[in-house]
């Protein structure tokens, strides 16, 4: 997600609304031709999200679809799935995380977007430690079809790594954060996500993704590694219309369908 939120503010919706920051991030900021950013997950106050208030286990969010296990000490997530092809115009993101979801200090992340312009579909692959902005690797190139495991790890609260391979063309691309982000990981939460993020103030039209299938989801914790076996399940949910359909098939799979 660049900016992973799931809650009822735009700002985390697809990518937080606007991103609290400082002079060095919104110079950092200015400069990415993209413009984009990922946001804690927005929750929705929709009328999916009233319905389901009581059911565990299930959550709404504006910007959010998949699966978030709630815990503490996660120290990696990992999750393996195919590049889609968007079908309607507009955009959309599939990544991995730490936190998010209940910690709302940072989020180490890393992904894709897709964006469909008329007959032409982009895809980029970016790392962010919210809650500075997301930036895009160089030396790797994505495209529909593809199969692209995406990993994340915390090596302590304010460092870590993003990795995505793309398995496809046998490339792989690292980002190493050192130390001294602006926010620290609270270890709380790992995700598997499809995000409407943000771009500039608001969320991007929502591109019809088709379907997004993790598959060889796991995470470490302080016990050991698990699977994704009693996560909370987040569907899309905006002006009162549910927008994705996300379950949990088995203990390593997250599939989320645009509906």
């Amino acid at each position: 997600m660049k900016f992973f939120t799931l809650a009822s503010t735009m700002l985390l919706a697809s990518g937080a609304i606007a991103a609290p920051g400082t002079a060095r991030r919104a110079e950092r900021h200015r400069k990415r031709v993209a413009n984009r950013s990922g946001n804690p997950m927005i929750k929705s106050n929709g009328a999916a999200a009233v319905a389901a208030a009581n059911i565990s286990n299930v959550e709404y969010s504006e910007n959010w679809a998949g699966a978030v296990l709630i815990g503490t000490g996660y120290k990696s997530v990992t999750g393996t799935f195919t590049v889609p092809t968007p079908s309607t115009t507009g955009s959309g993101s599939a990544w991995v995380g730490i936190d998010g979801d209940t910690c709302d200090t940072a989020i180490l992340q890393t992904g894709i977007d897709w964006t469909k312009s008329g007959s032409s579909i982009t895809y980029d692959a970016w790392y962010e430690w919210y809650p500075d902005y997301a930036y895009d690797f160089s030396g790797i190139s994505i495209a529909a079809g593809n199969t692209i495991t995406v990993t994340v790890t915390a090596t302590s609260d304010t460092a870590g790594t993003a990795v995505i391979e793309n398995v496809s063309t046998g490339t792989t691309v690292t980002h190493t954060f050192t130390g001294g982000e602006d926010g620290d990981l609270c270890e709380y939460n790992a995700e598997w996500i499809v995000e409407d993020y943000e771009e500039g103030d608001s969320l991007v039209t929502f591109a019809d993704f088709g379907t997004v299938e993790f598959t060889d989801c796991s995470a470490t914790d302080g016990s050991g590694t698990v699977g994704t076996t009693g996560a909370t399940i987040i569907d899309i949910e905006q002006n009162n219309k549910v927008l994705t359909s996300c379950s949990v098939p088995s203990s390593s799979e997250v599939l989320c369908t645009y509906v």
